[in-house]
C-alpha cells in the first residue's frame, strides 16, 4: 500500500534537455522561443524542480561565428551543465576565443586533459545542482570514438580519451564520489551513442537518467526495454534523445521518492519546427553574423531528408556541381556528414547557407586514381550497415553509382564535362587513371578512416576557403532561380 505522506515528500523534477544541434542556429532561435514557453508553463509550478542540460555537440566546425552563436543560445535558454560533444573540439587552435564566453558547466568525466591546453581550465568531471533544496548530481561524457569523430590536430596530442570499458569505471566513480556526499538523484549528460547508453544504464548503479547524444537518436515516450532500463541494483533507468540538428527537444518530467528513486517519468518530444524563430535572438544573431546580402534565390528544390546519412540528396548534388564548376575539376566530393540543412524556395544569404554548411573544412584539389576513388566509395556506402549510419555515404559531381541497401556498390560511373556516362569497372578499377578530385580536407587528410584519400604528395592545391564560396559565386552568376532536383545520380536498390 502507498503511504501517502511518504508520496508528498516526493520530489518533481521536469528537464528542458537538447542534443547535437550542430550549430544550427535557425533552430536555436525556434528553440529560445521553446524553452519560453516551457519557463511560462513551469512559472506556476513552484514544486517542481526545472533544469535545462545539453548533450553536446550544439557548436560545430571552426568558425568562430557560429560557435559564438551555438554558446549565446545556449545562455541565453539557461542551459546549466553541458557534455563535451566531439563537435565542441573541432575550433582546435581558436578556442580560447570561445571558452570564456562560457557560463555553464562542461562536463567530461571520462577524458584527461594537458593542464597547458584551454580545455583544462573549463572542464569538470561533474557537478552538484540544488533545487529547492533538492540536490542532484550531474555528470558528463565525451565519445570515446572522439578520435575519429574530430579532425587530426592537437586534441589528439592534449586530450586523453578512456576507452569503452575505462569511461564505465569512470562514471561510476563520479556516482559513487557524488552518493558520499548525500546526493541521491543522479543524471548523465551523455555524449557516447544510444547503443553505449543501454550498456551504461544496465552495468552501473546510481545513476537515474541518461540523456544521450551523439547516434542522433530520436526517443519518444517511456517504453521499457527501450529506453527505460534497471540498473546493476535493480533501480530504473530512463534514456532519451532528441535527434539531430536541432529539430527536435525534449521535456523529461519525473517523481523522485524520498531515496531518489524514480516513480514517474514522462518523455515529450517537442518539435522545433512548430515555434517562431524568436526576434531578440535573430536580431542579435544577424548582427554577430554580419552579411545580410542576397546570393540568390532558390525557384524550387525537395525538402529534409529523412535519413540524414544514406538517402540520396538532390541539395548535396547541387553543392558538389557548385564546387565542379567554381573548380574546374574532374570530380567534386560531398561527404553527407558535412550538409546539415537544405535549401527552400526564396532568397539564400550567407547565414542560411552557413547553416546549411556550418563545418568551414577548407578544400583541397587532389590527383586521385580510379582505384582510390572507388576503394572510398565503398568504405563510405558501408554505412547502411554501420552503427548511427557513420560516417555516412558520398556524395559526388561527376560520378553516379547504384548501391545496395546493404552498402554494396555495384554500379558506378564517371560523368565527363559533355555530359557522356563512363563506366568504371568496380571490381578491377584502375590504379593508372586519374582525376582532378575536390573534397574537404577532412576527407583529404585521411579522416573516418579514408586512409587511402591521405595522399599528400598528390595535393595540387590547398584553397583558403570552404564549399560555401563555391555555392556563393554559382548563385551569384545563376541568371535565374535555381531549381534543385534529382537527377538519379544515386540509386538506391533494395536487396
Amino acid at each position: 500500500m502507498i503511504n501517502p505522506i511518504a508520496q508528498q515528500n516526493n520530489v518533481k523534477t521536469s528537464i528542458f534537455y537538447i542534443n547535437d544541434y550542430h550549430g544550427k542556429s535557425i533552430n536555436m532561435e525556434r528553440t529560445v522561443s521553446a524553452s519560453k514557453a516551457f519557463d511560462s508553463r513551469m512559472k506556476s509550478q513552484k514544486d517542481v524542480d526545472t533544469f535545462k542540460l545539453s548533450s553536446g555537440d550544439i557548436m560545430i566546425g571552426e568558425d568562430e561565428k557560429t560557435n559564438r552563436l551555438a554558446v549565446l543560445f545556449q545562455k541565453y535558454i539557461g542551459i546549466t551543465s553541458t557534455a563535451v560533444g566531439n563537435h565542441e573540439y573541432d575550433m582546435q587552435s581558436k578556442i580560447g576565443t570561445i571558452l570564456p564566453m562560457i557560463n555553464y558547466n562542461l562536463l567530461a568525466s571520462n577524458i584527461k586533459i594537458n593542464p597547458k591546453n584551454d580545455w583544462s581550465k573549463k572542464v569538470k568531471n561533474a557537478v552538484i545542482e540544488e533545487r529547492n533544496g533538492h540536490k542532484y548530481g550531474i555528470i558528463g561524457t565525451s565519445p570515446v570514438d572522439l578520435y575519429k569523430r574530430s579532425k587530426e590536430g592537437i586534441i589528439q596530442h592534449d586530450i586523453k580519451v578512456s576507452s569503452a570499458i575505462e569511461t564505465l569505471q569512470d562514471i561510476q566513480n563520479e556516482v559513487n564520489k557524488l552518493q558520499k556526499q548525500g546526493v541521491d538523484k543522479i543524471i548523465l549528460l551523455s555524449h557516447l551513442g544510444y547503443n553505449f547508453d543501454k550498456v551504461i544504464a544496465t552495468q552501473t548503479q546510481g545513476i537515474d537518467v541518461i540523456l544521450g547524444g551523439h547516434s542522433h537518436d530520436l526517443i519518444f515516450d517511456i517504453k521499457e526495454g527501450k529506453n527505460l532500463f534497471y540498473s546493476k541494483t535493480g533501480e530504473p533507468v530512463v534514456i532519451t534523445q532528441a535527434g539531430r540538428d536541432g529539430k527536435n527537444f525534449g521535456v523529461l518530467n519525473l517523481e523522485f521518492d524520498q531515496n531518489g528513486v524514480i516513480t514517474k517519468m514522462q518523455n515529450n518530444i517537442g518539435f522545433t519546427r512548430e515555434f517562431r524563430r524568436n526576434e531578440s535572438v535573430k536580431y542579435i544573431f544577424d548582427k554577430i553574423f554580419g552579411s545580410h546580402e542576397t546570393l540568390g534565390y532558390i525557384k524550387s528544390a525537395p525538402g529534409a531528408l529523412k535519413y540524414d546519412l544514406t538517402e540520396p540528396n538532390p541539395h548535396a548534388y547541387f553543392i558538389t556541381d557548385c564546387i565542379r564548376n567554381d573548380l574546374n575539376c574532374d570530380i567534386a566530393i560531398l561527404p553527407s556528414a558535412n550538409i546539415r540543412g537544405f535549401f527552400e524556395p526564396g532568397k539564400i544569404d550567407l547565414r542560411i547557407l552557413t547553416d546549411i554548411l556550418p563545418f568551414k573544412n577548407k578544400l583541397y584539389m587532389m590527383k586521385y586514381s580510379e582505384k582510390d576513388l572507388v576503394d572510398a566509395f565503398k568504405l563510405a556506402a558501408k554505412s547502411f550497415s554501420n552503427v548511427a549510419n557513420k560516417p555516412g555515404i558520398f556524395y559526388a559531381s561527376g560520378l553516379k553509382y547504384s548501391v545496395k541497401t546493404n552498402g554494396e556498390i555495384i554500379a558506378m560511373s564517371f560523368i565527363d564535362k559533355d555530359g557522356k556516362d563512363n563506366p568504371i569497372d568496380i571490381n578491377n578499377p584502375r590504379a593508372d587513371k586519374f582525376y582532378t578530385t575536390v573534397l574537404n580536407d577532412y576527407c583529404a587528410e585521411g579522416n573516418d578512416g579514408f586512409a587511402m584519400l591521405k595522399q599528400p604528395q598528390n595535393i595540387i592545391e590547398k584553397y583558403p576557403f570552404d564549399a560555401t564560396v563555391c555555392v556563393q559565386n554559382c548563385l551569384k552568376h545563376s541568371k535565374e532561380p535555381v531549381a534543385i532536383e534529382d537527377d538519379g545520380r544515386i540509386r538506391i536498390i533494395p536487396e
